[in-house]
């Protein structure tokens, strides 16, 4: 017996099995099913490659579109990438983020609902005309100035786009909200939606998404919930009344993706606002009194500290993590695949307390904290003076645990600080192996196991591929879970896994991983070159094989030689931004390279406004470039 693949669509065979016959003595009749245990044939077929693009929705130009990319303009994408022979488009996180109606909303990590989507990204003649033709011809007017601006005036659009929303809404929100499609997606979607929209028009009554300052609404109630929506119904139904278009709108791209042959790849940011109405209703599942965040690393010498509560493990796991799954699911509405962001998050969380004078006095939850017997086990002698006042000062060796007094973590990178400077050399090289147990070796199987209790039962609430973001200090145990869990690894050639490497080898890729030039947290590959002219140097003699001096400038012969690399990667997946696509035509791409970066994480009040500066018609146009890229795919056998 031999066995083969077959196309269940066209029946076409696919693959024929290698190696030997099997053979059974046992009849079975055409109305049984013949079932063979332990059966693993092996078929000669390549793993299948793909390239796709990374670019936020917001970065999207397209002639049409109002001052921010909108969903619609993701059709012309997925025209880009069908024409270039790309299969995914990643796009960063797009829930609603709307707090103070000002720029430092722009940050799309810091939502106010883990599944409401951001208005900012409606096509607002998609949703209705208005009937005044004075008001239409003004938008109209209004979304072509902001268009033409070169990078996105979040308030001014935001702003715009809501007045617009109101009459529109004003004008068809009865004739929608009686529609069957309406309430079918009402049917489907209240658990978080009600919630939601009463969350959103107290926002805009109370002026704050504080809600600890909102009185007898403070503490959320369904009783109290319910009876603010009879006493505001107006003001909440518009929310159901976005949320609607939005959901319809994303789901008519993804169609036209699909059908296209492209998937789009989805992002679930690691943290929840402490202002969110995820906090609001389930204020249970989160550590409401610290501050989730990084340790050092290449992004922030200093760590990061990004404001949002820590999650409650213990009370999430008593329902089987069901506001996770819920995530997801409505995420597979709209994506075949996701990227966790910081999936070290699901290992332990940097925790900082809230009263801590900066990033560096976290520490992991959960761990292991040493108590005094175990640090004097390590020839280490405990003073007081080692331990201080995380309100006042950094210069400590020790951070007492929050819970567990008595017990204390080694302060992260406490080798800069005026304390370890002072200690006698036998007394630093004690402190040095308990330092590099703890972080290091002590917590890889207790990690493991924090890991496989949350991982499995929520990648496989969906279909979706599962992605992880693999960066920053990463622990022994996070690669054995990732790869046996079947979680995309990234890999980024000039941060690479392995520290006694400057950079990582792109044909040593694992199958399992995402292959890529860089983040959305990281300068473009033309910006990076200009960086620091001694990697730069290394990275021209040693990875290219370039003799001589590198030159000044990323010109567009060596983008090419780095993008080809990254393509000829064995990963499943080759991701580039676009910017690093563009870098290989000198004519197209962007004058200044640094005008190209989406965020600096070590700047906690960046202003995430960067677009295109051409549109997605001019980019289909651009046959040079097109032509190259679909080339270079072909070649790499993508």
């Amino acid at each position: 017996m031999w066995l083969v693949i077959v196309d269940a669509e066209t029946e076409d065979v696919v693959a024929w099995q290698s190696g030997e016959n099997y053979y059974f003595n046992e009849a079975v009749s055409e109305d049984e099913a013949l079932v063979i245990e332990g059966l693993r044939p092996k078929f000669d077929i390549a793993p299948w490659r793909g390239a796709g693009v990374a670019i936020p929705v917001f970065s999207l130009r397209s002639e049409s579109s109002f001052g921010v990319g909108e969903f619609n303009d993701i059709r012309l994408m997925v025209d880009w990438a069908a024409a270039t022979g790309q299969s995914i488009i990643q796009i960063l996180p797009i829930n609603d983020t709307t707090m103070t109606g000002t720029w430092q909303d722009s940050y799309p990590y810091n939502a106010n609902s883990t599944f409401a989507l951001h208005p900012q990204f409606l096509h607002l003649p998609l949703v209705g005309k208005l009937k005044d033709k004075a008001q239409m011809q003004r938008f109209e007017e209004l979304g072509k100035e902001l268009n033409s601006l070169p990078n996105v005036d979040y308030e001014r659009v935001n702003n715009a786009k809501a007045e617009y929303l109101h009459l529109i809404f004003d004008q068809e929100g009865k004739k929608t909200l009686a529609s069957k499609e309406f309430k079918a997606f009402m049917e489907a979607n209240e658990e978080w939606l009600r919630p939601y929209a009463i969350f959103c028009a107290l926002r805009d009554e109370k002026g704050t998404p504080d809600f600890s300052t909102w009185g007898t609404m403070a503490k959320y109630t369904k009783a109290k919930a319910t009876k603010y929506e009879k006493e505001h119904a107006e003001a909440v139904a518009y929310n159901y009344f976005v949320q609607y278009h939005l959901s319809k709108q994303l789901r008519e791209v993804r169609d036209y993706a699909h059908a296209h042959g492209v998937v789009l790849k989805g992002d679930i940011p690691i943290g929840i606002s402490r202002t969110s109405v995820d906090a609001w209703v389930y204020p249970e599942l989160f550590n409401m009194d610290s501050s989730a965040g990084a340790p050092p690393d290449d992004f922030s010498v200093m760590g990061q500290n990004w404001g949002f509560p820590t999650y409650n493990w213990a009370k999430m796991a008593e329902d089987g993590y069901a506001w996770w799954k819920a995530r997801f699911v409505k995420m597979a509405e709209y994506f075949d695949a996701y990227r966790i962001d910081h999936i070290l998050g699901f290992f332990r969380i940097w925790e900082i307390p809230l009263d801590a004078v900066n990033a560096l006095l976290g520490r992991f939850n959960p761990a292991l904290p040493y108590s005094y017997e175990e640090i004097a086990s390590y020839g280490f002698k405990f003073e007081g003076w080692h331990v201080g006042n995380v309100a006042e000062t950094d210069n400590v060796l020790f951070v007492e645990d929050k819970i567990q007094k008595g017990k204390f973590h080694p302060r992260i990178s406490a080798y800069n600080t005026d304390c370890y400077r002072w200690l006698s050399d036998d007394q630093k090289e004690a402190y040095n192996r308990l330092y590099n147990d703890f972080f290091y070796r002590r917590h890889n199987d207790f990690w493991k196991w924090e890991a496989m209790k949350k991982l499995p039962p929520l990648t496989e609430a969906t279909r979706m591929l599962v992605c992880g973001e693999d960066l920053g200090m990463i622990p022994d145990c996070v690669p054995s879970v990732m790869s046996g869990e079947q979680i995309l690894s990234l890999e980024i050639q000039r941060m690479p896994k392995d520290p006694k490497v400057e950079f990582g080898s792109t044909y040593d890729y694992p199958y399992l991983s995402i292959c890529t030039t860089g983040t959305h947290d990281m300068n473009p590959l033309r910006a990076w070159w200009e960086e620091d002219r001694g990697v730069t140097q290394r990275f021209y003699n040693q990875v290219l094989g370039a003799w001589g001096e590198a030159p000044y400038f990323c010109e567009p012969w060596i983008s090419e030689q780095v993008i080809a690399m990254h393509l000829k990667s064995p990963a499943m997946l080759t991701v580039l931004p676009l910017q690093d696509w563009m870098a290989m035509d000198g004519e197209l791409r962007r004058e200044n390279p640094h005008d190209e970066r989406i965020n600096v994480p070590a700047n906690s009040r960046h202003y995430w406004r960067y677009r295109m500066h051409i549109t997605l018609e001019e980019l289909l146009k651009s046959e040079n470039l097109n032509k190259m890229i679909r080339q270079k795919i072909a070649e790499s056998g993508r």
